[in-house]
């Protein structure tokens, strides 16, 4: 908390009178950098930021693919493109806030192969769909609620921990409904997934993504929940003599990214007309990798939601073009793993670099101390 010294500081015989500011004082002001100059500085260094630079490129890459891909651009390629993205962006959402703690949760993927089996075992059961839905929804909460038990009540390291239950979960999709698959699900939900919002090429599920991208935004930086999960994962010694709750936030957190991975379940069975226990097999890495790409630092403490988003939309459009290319699944696979390795590096690379610069500039910018003041007006 700032507080105003003003009072406590006493003029000196060559100083001016407060609130008027004398000459060398308004020579000081002239050639700081705090002056005019800073808001111009501010608006260049937010434009050199990594979440700036995903974006950029994910807009270059879409320019792109829409010249040079065969039916990139058309508007029923950007319905798929959209559908395709679905469940990676929703799941990013809570990881989000997850890795800016410093943990991880790679058991997302299984969350939604289960939800998508017990959706498919409880349909066959004669239940209805509007009963289903939630209970899937509060079967991953329940999911991630024991990541997050295990990660802090017994301390265990959330990598070791979301790798167990990455097996665990899957193996109990496979135990639910076993290699059968259920398709007989209502068509008015199925439609309203894979339908369009009247006169566009919309999918009616962006609603959904926009809704909840507008929450966990809101969340992220506009709450005391954003500035506890930043806090926690910069430095979790000083956020507890802060007050924060580190436990209690990060169980919270791995309970919603079930819940979300849940949902995601739901929306996949109902735009596939599938219910499979091999639902989304392999996708925690691509929403790692879009995290990651985003800006958020794997080591946690850093990173913005408009950025997250950002990788999203690059990732899945860099897997569509290919696709549309006729590449192989193979190579998807590679390509994934490569940005994956590269969201990782170049950020920190960046920032190093970044730093080096700072000092440098810092070192030899004024050698002989501090610059010198303008002669006063007589």
């Amino acid at each position: 908390m700032s507080a105003d010294v003003s009072a406590d500081v006493p003029v000196s015989a060559g100083a001016s009178a407060p609130g008027r500011p004398g000459a060398p004082e308004r020579a000081e002001r002239a050639v700081r950098p705090g002056g005019p100059v800073r808001p111009v500085a501010a608006v260049l260094a937010r434009l050199a930021s990594w979440d700036v630079a995903v974006i950029a490129l994910a807009a270059l890459v879409i320019v792109l693919a829409s010249v040079f891909v065969d039916n990139f651009g058309s508007s029923r390629n950007f319905t798929f493109l959209v559908l395709d993205l679905l469940p990676i962006v929703l799941i990013a959402l809570p990881m989000t806030f997850v890795i800016a703690t410093g943990e991880i949760d790679l058991s997302v993927a299984s969350v939604l192969g289960l939800s998508s089996a017990v959706m498919g075992y409880l349909w066959n059961q004669g239940l209805t769909i509007e009963t289903i839905i939630p209970l899937c929804v509060l079967l991953g909460a329940a999911l991630g609620a024991v990541n997050g038990l295990f990660v802090t009540a017994l301390g265990l390291p959330s990598l070791a921990v979301t790798i167990g239950t990455l097996a665990l979960y899957r193996g109990l999709a496979f135990v639910v409904l076993g290699d059968t698959a259920v398709a007989d699900f209502p068509s008015s939900y199925t439609s309203w997934v894979t339908g369009t919002i009247d006169g566009t090429s919309i999918p009616n599920v962006a609603i959904t993504i926009v809704a909840l991208a507008v929450v966990f935004g809101v969340l992220l930086h506009a709450t005391p929940i954003g500035r506890w999960t930043f806090a926690a994962g910069a430095g979790e010694q000083a956020a507890r003599f802060a007050g924060v709750r580190i436990p209690m936030l990060k169980f919270w957190l791995y309970v919603a990214t079930g819940a979300v991975a849940g949902l995601a379940g739901v929306l996949w069975t109902l735009r596939y007309s599938s219910a499979r226990a091999d639902n989304g097999s392999g996708l925690e890495l691509a929403v790692v990798a879009a995290v990651l790409l985003g800006g958020v630092s794997i080591f946690g403490g850093r990173g913005t939601l408009p950025g997250v988003l950002g990788g999203v939309v690059l990732l899945a459009s860099l897997q569509n073009a290919l696709r549309l290319s006729d590449v192989s699944n193979e190579a998807l696979n590679i390509v994934v793993g490569a940005l994956l390795v590269a969201s990782v590096l170049l950020p920190n690379v960046t920032q190093a670099v970044r730093t080096g610069t700072d000092r440098f500039r810092r070192r030899h910018s004024h050698p002989t101390g501090s610059p010198p003041l303008a002669a006063a007006p007589r």
